[in-house]
């Protein structure tokens, strides 16, 4: 495998388990208990348009509540098909401070950004 080389995909659309409702003129998340798989386009009044999937998928679902998707992956090695990658934002601006891909990281320090051995997503450090 090639450090660096990420082949991705074009994003066709996503895939939501919930939806944002107003009450009282504030707009809230509402949890659902099904799956809602739209394009990656919004409308001002009506919200995300519903991607042709989803009407195909529902057609197969019982009581037409889509609980399950077929997922397929482009290589048979999870490392290809999956990747991680980390990073450490301060509280205080939002702005990253740590940036690492597990085995090393970018880290902005004192004495400027240095690179340095990656400690892991477990290592958990107040700043």
């Amino acid at each position: 495998m090639i450090k660096g080389l990420a082949i991705t995909l074009p994003v066709l659309g996503r895939i939501s388990i919930g939806r944002v409702v107003e009450k009282n003129g504030i707009r809230l998340p509402q949890k659902d208990n099904q799956f809602t798989i739209t394009s990656q386009i919004q409308e001002k009044d009506s919200g995300w348009v519903l991607h042709p999937m989803d009407e195909e998928l529902r057609k197969d679902a019982p009581n037409g509540k889509l609980r399950t998707i077929p997922v397929r992956m482009l290589f048979n090695d999870p490392d290809l098909n999956l990747r991680a990658e980390y990073t450490m934002f301060d509280r205080k601006s939002g702005r990253p401070m740590c940036v690492g891909n597990g085995d090393a990281c970018k880290r902005l320090t004192q004495s400027g950004v240095q690179s340095l051995p990656y400690p892991g997503p477990d290592v958990v450090r107040v700043w």
